[in-house]
């Protein structure tokens, strides 16, 4: 079974068990989450689509680690005029592990 859940303006394709990471939430290390914007759940033989949500459908994950990405460099330049701008950036992310999804809502733990 995967569900497909929108958070931080993104979408992302999860299962029960996927370590994966989004934007900062503003959560704990061990603290659990509960996602209730789902947009599809799907199990082998069934799919259950909403429009665009689907109401009672949620997705519980843990806070495995807050963390910052690699440092990516934007680099500004204007040729012949002596302009030339570089600054560095580094993002926040939560990485999470899906620990159940309900597309009925009822969670088990």
């Amino acid at each position: 079974m995967y569900a497909v859940i929108q958070t931080g303006g993104k979408q992302y394709r999860v299962k029960e068990g996927d370590l994966f990471f989004v934007e900062k939430l503003p959560a704990e290390k061990n603290e659990k989450i509960v996602f209730d914007s789902i947009l599809m759940v799907s199990d082998d033989n069934s799919a259950q689509i909403g429009t665009p949500i689907l109401e009672g459908a949620r997705v519980a994950c843990e806070v495995v680690e807050q963390f910052r990405a690699k440092k990516i460099l934007v680099y500004k330049f204007k040729r012949r005029k002596k302009y030339r701008n570089r600054q560095g950036h580094r993002q926040y992310h939560t990485r999470l592990r899906v620990l159940e999804i309900a597309p009925d809502g009822n969670l088990k733990g």
